[in-house]
């Protein structure tokens, strides 16, 4: 059965909230997780490198001196891949496509697994609310008490609001997303979960 703990703004414990174990108690796979992990990260990769071909070279028009007669090797071009200064030969290009497809059930199960696996390892946790006046000392504070602090933790909220935004962006290793928009990345580069009793609801219409 899939417990969290809940705590106050105080960092005092509360209470244990029931969880769905449809969503928060799914066996891990770990080839499931990894491999959308790679296609998330892929599909995420902007392709900068960008060399150039011989033809997009400037400068070449001119045969470096004439075929016959001079004793050397016979060029078309002081363009060419061996000259240097030439273009490049099956350099990287910025019209690569790194996309990879995202079964839609994969993805949703493999949210599902690395959810469940920080319900186990009691590295998920409520609160009791949101509330922290746009004060960025209220969250820094409160994060001193809770578990895990000073590691990676990421706040999951139904609708971050403006002032949760404001107080929670100069404390170190804390970030903020939408209960839409949680996935593997975010669950797997992030130790800890934050969330409260509306956000848990919300992930958990999203995934049952």
């Amino acid at each position: 059965m899939a417990n969290v703990a809940v705590y106050n703004l105080t960092g005092e414990k509360t209470k244990d909230l029931k969880l769905n174990d449809t969503v928060f108690a799914v066996p891990a796979k770990k080839e499931v997780v990894h491999q959308v992990y790679v296609a998330l990260e892929a599909n995420a990769r902007e392709p900068w490198a960008h060399s150039k071909d011989r033809s997009d070279v400037r400068g070449g028009g001119r045969k470096p001196w004439k075929q016959k007669g001079t004793g050397r090797a016979r060029h078309g071009s002081n363009r060419s891949p061996i000259w240097s200064g030439g273009g490049v030969t099956f350099g990287p290009l910025k019209t690569r496509n790194y996309k990879q497809k995202i079964n839609k059930k994969m993805n949703r199960q493999a949210v599902m697994m690395c959810l469940s696996d920080k319900v186990k390892e009691e590295k998920l946790f409520g609160l009791e609310s949101f509330d922290f006046g746009g004060k960025t000392k209220a969250i820094a504070d409160l994060r001193k008490k809770l578990p895990g602090f000073g590691k990676s933790t990421l706040i999951v909220a139904e609708n971050p609001s403006e002032e949760l935004l404001v107080s929670t962006r100069n404390v170190e290793n804390v970030h903020v997303t939408r209960a839409q928009d949680v996935n593997v990345v975010d669950l797997l580069h992030h130790q800890y979960i934050i969330s409260n009793e509306e956000s848990l609801k919300a992930l958990e219409a999203r995934l049952s």
